[in-house]
């Protein structure tokens, strides 16, 4: 019995986004601000570890 294993050989969209990391961006506190266009946005890092993205 031959048994055919096709393997993934393409890239996921996701495994070619860029990688941030989130003290990165605050350098080093909790607080950061994020622009897209004329809008400011707050990054902020819980004391729980959670990231809180509010405009």
């Amino acid at each position: 019995m031959v048994v055919n294993v096709a393997q993934e050989t393409t890239l996921r969209p996701n495994d070619t986004l860029p990688i941030y990391e989130a003290s990165d961006l605050t350098k080093g506190g909790d607080l950061a601000r994020i622009k897209l266009e004329d809008q400011l946005y707050t990054l902020r890092i819980t004391r729980a570890g959670k990231l809180i993205l509010t405009k």
